[in-house]
């Protein structure tokens, strides 16, 4: 290769690193802007995502239409798009509101197109389009290693956000940065754009043959299965492990790392995770669907080692299946295409069709019948060779699964005891690996496995009872025993209910037990605020707060899903609200949004307890959302915040709030003794602008100390917010 060539070739790359960095770091940007208007629901980040694909399949329908054009017409077109496109800079989103009738599925997909499509549409234009002008500009080459580069970058924009940028820049000054880069891509375009050759041609045609229409199929399945596999991993270690905006970005950065590796032009990494890909899917996949419930983040590590096997074994077929290099953006468009259906599915589709997070096992098995297999010894080869060999092979095969099954599913719909968990899981793992390499029965095993390691209870919940329902906000499941009946989303409980008499199902428990912090500020509300006080409730859950009412309160729920309301108020499965307070009013909608049009003073105590699965919402955590509620609260109103958190600690937001604001705080450690049935421990932090209404508090309960965290950060604003000083490592 001579230094001409060299040179340009960096240049190709740095263009491609560059434009494919700030495409991924505007992705987490603009959804961390949206978060005020939004919330942070696993949903949102998908809906996000389903966005980016969306745009993302257009501009590679863009790329495809003008790769056919003179390559100087081809600059000229896509340098006057860039510039058009800049007229949606610096970034930021639209003004407007989400209606309280519309759907948040159908309205923030709309929001962010509007607020940069045309942005995110022409950055994303440029990986296939560069790549085919490096083609032209240096004679043919192979230009499948920039489409490598242009996953690096992505991942390094993408990774770079929530380790570097977020934590270190406030949101003003992100879109700024933002915008300098762009302007530095436009630059970098144009020194591209002199180095092409300026052909007589009016059109490029391709020579090379076309692809038949079952080989681009073929492209988009193989498309299809790791993207959508990407967003149901999200959800799957958002919603039914642990909620944490830092792990939305973590399933798509290694999505887009595979790409990298998978396109390379050094193959032994690629070749060699491939060839392990199926042992992957078919131990992971038992493991993943199995759960460990004790050892959630032991669940996000084997979520996240699956979803990086499948993409790479996935895309390795992609990248040995590609097309000559002329027809490079109609490969690129199919790919598109399978991303796109990839995140309708998952983003759209599932959330709707599904009770239950389906599209995640369902994709597994779909990864397990596409990816590359490979015999793993000679001996297992023979046996499937020979036909005599085979048919015992396959008599064996099934005769395991049907025992396994049924001792499986004999009883109740669960393994068939704690003890032989293990010992199926050997039975299965040794059988499947003897399949790897015959497509059908290592598909047959491996639906078996993920039928016994947790499928089946699946659909016993979903078909035998309304015990299971999901919505845009997560999957909620209601669980019954002879004590008592339980709500929870994900693995979180967000309410518990004891049964058996009338007195045992007014009594307050879980979180909100008679000593917890929220507890003893209810019970003290008539003293301080007198019979008529009004108490607002941000978080409806079972509705188990309602049971604190008296007579003449006026109790006001903020509740943002409706999935929620009907199960506490409509099901007839908790009877929290019909018993204690019928006449509640619920406000729907964002709560933050509503308290901001409340009319000032109108509360006199405010409990905030807004939980995604074990995570509080971010935007409910800012400075100017407690300004909020200090202006909706009286001069001596009682701010309650649930803090209890497996895995962030939130004492020094709140603190950093209460500093910000000027209210005195307090916080209350709860951990109730055995005798009180159905408490759970809990950690509540008290704020008033009234010293009296703290000492009052105090006065109650010796265990209420001054809030004095072990360290101090600066208040969490709409502009500038990061957990990653808040992790529990």
């Amino acid at each position: 290769m001579s230094a001409a060539v060299r040179s340009g070739r960096w240049l190709y790359v740095l263009t491609i690193l560059t434009g494919s960095f700030l495409l991924f770091l505007v992705q987490p940007m603009v959804a961390r802007m949206a978060l005020p208007r939004l919330g942070g629901a696993p949903a949102v980040w998908n809906s996000a995502m389903l966005v980016y694909q969306t745009l993302l399949l257009g501009g590679y329908a863009y790329a495809h239409w003008l790769g056919r054009w003179r390559p100087r017409v081809q600059a000229g077109v896509h340098l006057a798009l860039l510039i058009v496109a800049a007229l949606w800079l610096p970034i930021g989103l639209i003004g407007g509101e989400m209606p309280a009738d519309s759907s948040p599925a159908w309205w923030v997909p709309w929001l962010l197109v509007a607020s940069i499509g045309p942005l995110f549409l022409a950055v994303s234009a440029q990986a296939p389009l560069v790549q085919r002008w490096f083609a032209l500009a240096s004679g043919g080459r192979e230009p499948w290693a920039l489409y490598a580069a242009s996953n690096l970058g992505s991942f390094a924009g993408l990774i770079a956000y929530p380790l570097v940028v977020e934590p270190l820049l406030p949101l003003r000054v992100q879109s700024l940065a933002w915008t300098a880069g762009y302007a530095l891509v436009i630059l970098l375009v144009v020194a591209c754009a002199r180095t092409l050759p300026a052909e007589s041609a009016a059109r490029i045609v391709p020579v090379s043959p076309r692809a038949v229409p079952r080989r681009v199929a073929w492209w988009i399945a193989l498309a299809f299965v790791p993207s959508g596999l990407m967003l149901a991993t999200s959800t799957y270690i958002t919603t039914d492990i642990v909620a944490m905006p830092l792990l939305w970005v973590l399933p798509l950065g290694l999505y887009l790392l595979s790409f990298t590796i998978a396109f390379s032009d050094k193959r032994d990494t690629a070749d060699f995770l491939t060839r392990v890909a199926p042992i992957t899917i078919l131990l992971f996949g038992g493991v993943i669907m199995g759960g460990f419930n004790k050892q959630p983040l032991a669940n996000v590590a084997v979520a996240l080692v699956l979803l990086f096997m499948v993409s790479v074994g996935l895309h390795t077929a992609l990248y040995r299946a590609r097309p000559a290099a002329d027809r490079l953006t109609g490969f690129y468009l199919a790919m598109a295409v399978g991303g796109a259906l990839g995140g309708v599915f998952a983003g759209l589709l599932a959330p709707i069709l599904f009770d239950w997070t389906y599209e995640f096992p369902l994709l597994i098995l779909a990864a397990g019948a596409l990816v590359p297999q490979l015999f793993l010894t000679g001996s297992i080869r023979r046996v499937w060779h020979d036909a005599t060999a085979r048919r015992i092979a396959w008599l064996f095969l099934v005769f395991v699964l049907v025992v396994l099954t049924g001792l499986t599913f004999r009883g109740p719909p669960q393994l068939f005891g704690e003890g032989h968990q293990g010992l199926t899981f050997v039975v299965i793992a040794a059988v499947g690996l003897a399949t790897i390499g015959v497509r059908a029965a290592y598909t047959l095993v491996l639906a078996a496995a993920l039928l016994m390691f947790g499928g089946g209870d699946a659909l016993h919940l979903s078909l035998g009872s309304d015990a299971r329902s999901r919505s845009y906000f997560g999957v909620y499941t209601i669980r019954d025993t002879a004590e008592w009946r339980e709500l929870d989303h994900g693995t979180t409980i967000h309410g518990l209910q004891l049964t058996g008499s009338a007195a045992r199902e007014t009594s307050p428990t879980t979180y909100y037990a008679p000593s917890s912090g929220v507890g003893q500020a209810m019970t003290l509300a008539s003293s301080l605020y007198g019979t008529g006080a009004r108490i607002g409730v941000v978080g409806l859950g079972t509705g188990t707060l309602a049971c604190y009412a008296r007579p003449r309160q006026q109790w006001r729920f903020y509740e943002i899903d409706p999935e929620v309301v009907r199960i506490a108020r409509d099901s007839g499965r908790f009877t929290f609200l019909r018993r204690c307070r019928p006449d509640a009013d619920i406000e729907m909608g964002d709560a933050r949004l509503s308290l901001t049009r409340d009319p000032p003073a109108s509360l006199d105590l405010l409990a905030l307890d807004a939980f995604s699965s074990d995570s509080i919402p971010m935007h409910l955590m800012t400075r100017e959302a407690f300004a909020a509620y200090a202006r909706v609260l009286t001069p001596n109103g009682l701010l309650l915040v649930h803090i209890s958190n497996r895995f962030l600690d939130l004492e020094p937001v709140v603190d950093a709030a209460a500093r910000a604001g000027g209210w005195q705080a307090v916080e209350l450690y709860d951990r109730p003794s055995l005798l009180e049935a159905g408490a759970n421990g809990s950690q509540w932090v008290a704020l008033s602008r009234d010293p009296a209404a703290i000492a009052a508090l105090r006065r109650q309960d010796r265990r209420w100390r001054p809030l004095v965290p072990v360290k101090r950060m600066a208040p969490w604003t709409d502009d500038y917010a990061s957990i990653l000083p808040l992790l529990r490592w």
